[in-house]
């Protein structure tokens, strides 16, 4: 374990930079806003969802890119890409510029939302695969703590009346926002170095070069250990009947397997607490809280995030990931059919915050890093590249889709309603883990392809 475990909390600094780049924008937002002069609710709506279009792009590639260069050198070129993306973004002249270099972020993201848990999953062994699996949806908590924390510290004080104007022409509206962008460099340098430093995936070198991931086999558990895995792997990938990976993704039950790995995926992103992240000066300000206590209430949803992710690590190896599932959909529809009512009815400051609060700490239990788990886990070794690529778009897609949407749906519905539409996808997530889903945990992932048939 001396071995597996800072090889998986360098993967997981990708994570790290992952959950930082997607929430630093939320803290940002009026800022940016008011520098830009974007004042319509699609251009808004771009702003923050353009680094999900570079998400799906990363994500795509992801798989091609980790079977053909691996996991660790495709994680490598991610670290690339945030340190040159977070200076980009920070020195971006125009609203094009922005875009763009948030786009180029995002697909950093796209890869290491991908590949970060794979590489950690082929190498962790199975008793403890769920846990070190989980490190990775700490680090991006810790990275969206960080970037709330961040975020608070740089802006200085705003007057509750302040105009678009005043913010425009204040030191957040014209350096404060590009600091929160541009301090991303120094955790993606770490990464970049830290990924230097650690082992291939040995499920990925098994067919490659199978004495280096015998060595490395070895160094996790020993020579009876390696033997026993290099064997299950090399019998997991001779029940493949073809040679190309996307003809084995279509083979019989493969599809049932992806199909499932979907729509958990798109649940985790459209169940709706990522709006709380991104839209969260919105939903405050319709909880009747000024943007200085704005900033700090979204820097106590972060500091819950974490606790609860820390939490999670010690039940998903002990109670399964099932029943953190369902128990994780019925909570959040029941929270948010609470939660709508009150916004629908008016400002409920302290109990809406508290409501907020509590979605945050079952959502940091169950669903956010179930879900990074169960992917990790449930494709066959054969596939397991592309398979875990293109339920990653399909999550980035989705929440491509709930961010662009959401100021729209808000327009329209408001708040409240909105949210109960969120609740209604939490109930339908509940039958299709019910339905769906089987434990997958103290097993290794050849038990878990070879239990698929």
């Amino acid at each position: 374990m001396r071995y597996v475990w800072p090889a998986a909390i360098s993967a997981s600094l990708g994570g790290l930079l992952f959950g930082y780049d997607w929430v630093v924008i939320g803290g940002a937002k009026p800022f940016y806003e008011a520098y830009f002069h974007l004042d319509s609710p699609a251009n808004q709506g771009w702003a923050m969802s353009c680094a999900l279009l570079g998400c799906l792009i990363g994500a795509l590639v992801s798989g091609a890119a980790s079977e053909s260069l691996g996991r660790k050198l495709s994680l490598l070129i991610a670290a690339i890409i945030f340190t040159a993306s977070s200076i980009g973004t920070a020195l971006a002249p125009t609203f094009t510029l922005f875009v763009l270099w948030r786009m180029m972020g995002g697909t950093a993201i796209g890869l290491a939302s991908c590949l970060s848990p794979v590489y950690i999953a082929e190498l962790a062994p199975a008793a403890v695969r769920g846990m070190l699996v989980s490190l990775n949806e700490l680090a991006i908590v810790l990275g969206i703590l960080a970037a709330q924390t961040t975020n608070f510290l740089i802006a200085r004080p705003v007057p509750a009346a302040a105009t678009p104007l005043e913010i425009l022409h204040s030191w957040n509206g014209q350096m404060g926002w590009r600091w929160m962008f541009g301090i991303t460099a120094i955790p993606a340098a770490i990464f970049l170095l830290a990924m230097l430093f650690v082992p291939e995936s040995p499920r990925w070198l098994a067919p490659r070069h199978p004495e280096k991931a015998r060595f490395i086999l070895e160094r996790i558990g020993g020579p009876s250990y390696a033997s026993q895995v290099l064997a299950d792997i090399e019998k997991s990938l001779k029940t493949v009947h073809t040679t190309s990976e996307v003809a084995a993704l279509l083979e019989g039950r493969n599809t049932g397997i992806l199909a499932l790995g979907i729509a958990l995926a798109v649940l985790q992103q459209w169940c709706g607490i990522n709006i709380i992240f991104n839209y969260a000066q919105d939903i405050f300000s319709a909880a009747g809280f000024t943007m200085s206590s704005m900033l700090f209430n979204i820097l106590v949803t972060g500091v819950v995030m974490v606790v609860f992710t820390v939490i999670s690590l010690f039940l998903v190896d002990r109670f399964g990931r099932r029943i953190l599932m369902l128990s994780g959909c019925a909570s959040l529809a029941l929270l948010y059919s609470v939660l709508g009512l009150l916004m629908h009815q008016g400002s409920h400051r302290f109990v809406m915050l508290f409501l907020v609060l509590a979605a945050i700490a079952c959502y940091a239990m169950t669903l956010a890093p179930m879900t990074w788990v169960i992917l990790s886990e449930i494709f066959p070794n054969r596939i397991r590249g592309l398979a875990m690529a293109i339920a990653t778009t399909s999550l980035w897609a989705g929440c491509f889709v709930l961010t662009y949407t959401f100021p729209l749906l808000k327009h329209v519905l408001g708040t409240g309603r909105t949210i109960w539409i969120y609740g209604l996808v939490c109930a339908l997530g509940f039958v299709l883990v019910w339905l769906r889903l089987p434990e997958t945990k103290g097993k290794t992932l050849e038990a878990i392809e070879s239990s698929w048939k």
